[in-house]
This record gives structure tokens, C-alpha cells and sequence, in this order.
């Protein structure tokens, strides 16, 4: 499957990279993205970076000033249909997916090369609304490394896991219509939730 993503353009993503076209109906990502129009969306903070892309995150989230994982709100009952969907695809319990991200992408909303926190194990991600433009490189960089790329259409999946989560980071390019992703992740073995300070 992953050799077809590409044809001849360029060689396959490497293993645990895992895409579909097309996982959810219009009707679905219609109800969806009319839900996400109601969420508290707010700038993404890393450290003392502010990203144009907006997030509102569930079940835990992370803080990059700390590089603590801390509980969030639970994860609401209008995703737990998808939570099941995603978890069906890739053959787990659904309630490993402990932790949920909704993501707003307006046009020319990149995304920096990165790879997600080390917190989270399994990675999925289902996209809505315009395309995006997924990239990859082999991690640590590497000079003069290739960089592979996956478009992501509006309505398609993708999975992350074993070389492709630990060995490649990802960036996405910057948008060329409003976009958003919603991210559900299992936390890794041994990670754990810390509780915030009081003040």
C-alpha cells in the first residue's frame, strides 16, 4: 500500500506509515465541522512561540514550558464515534485513544518539522475541510536527506506508528485553504499525567 501512494514519484514512506482515502462520508465530516465551529479554539503555545494554528485539546495536553503531559477536558461525546471508527481501522480498544486534538488551519497555516511528544505512542489523524501537503525526513535531519511529501485530502486518514512515528519527523506546508485535523494519540507505555502546580 505505501509503495502505491506514490507511484513512480518518489519511493515509499517507511513502515508504520498508514493512509486512506476517503474514511469519512461528506454527511460525517459535515456534522463534524459544524461542531468544531463551537469549540474553544486558541493559538497553539510553544514555549514562547505562539502558532497561527488554533487547538483545543482533550483528554491531556501538553506543556511545552514544563514539557509536562496534563489532564484536559475529557474527550467529548461528539468524537467518540470517530474515537471508535479510528480504533476499528487500526485494530485497538478504543479507549486507548486517551487523548484527542482539534486543529484549525486558515490558509497559509504551516506546521514546523517535528515529531510529536514522546508522551504518545500511536498517532492518527483524520483531515477536513481543504487539503494539506504532509512532509517527511528522516530523524535526527539528515544533510541533503530527501524529503518525502503525502497530500492529505479532506476526509482521509493517516496512521503513524514504530519507524515512521520514532525515526521520521513531519511538518505540514502551509495551507492553501482553511483546514482543519482532528489527532487522536494512545500514551506511551510508562508516560503518565502530572498534575498542574497550584498556584
Amino acid at each position: 500500500m505505501q509503495a502505491d501512494l506514490f507511484g513512480d514519484r518518489q519511493p515509499a514512506l517507511p513502515a508504520g506509515l498508514i493512509y486512506q482515502s476517503n474514511f469519512l462520508h461528506a454527511e460525517e465530516e459535515a456534522a463534524l465541522l459544524q461542531w468544531i465551529t463551537g469549540l474553544p479554539l486558541q493559538e497553539a503555545r510553544y514555549k514562547a512561540y505562539t502558532a497561527r494554528r488554533r487547538v483545543v485539546s482533550y483528554g491531556s495536553r501538553y506543556d511545552f514550558d514544563n514539557n509536562q503531559l496534563l489532564p484536559a477536558e475529557p474527550i467529548p461525546r461528539e468524537l467518540q464515534p470517530l474515537r471508535a471508527r479510528v480504533a476499528g481501522w487500526i485494530g485497538i480498544p478504543p479507549e486507548q485513544f486517551s487523548s484527542a486534538l482539534v486543529a484549525e488551519y486558515r490558509p497559509g497555516t504551516p506546521l514546523g518539522w517535528h515529531r510529536d511528544v514522546p508522551d504518545h505512542e500511536l498517532v492518527v489523524g483524520v483531515s477536513l475541510a481543504g487539503p494539506a501537503l504532509m512532509r517527511f525526513r528522516p530523524y535526527p535531519p539528515q544533510p541533503r536527506a530527501p524529503v518525502f511529501t503525502l497530500e492529505l485530502a479532506p476526509r482521509s486518514a493517516y496512521v503513524l506508528r514504530d519507524e515512521a512515528r520514532w525515526g521520521w519527523q513531519h511538518s505540514v506546508a502551509p495551507t492553501p485553504a482553511l483546514r482543519y485535523s482532528i489527532t487522536f494519540r494512545t500514551p506511551r507505555e510508562g508516560a503518565a499525567l502530572r498534575r498542574p502546580h497550584a498556584p
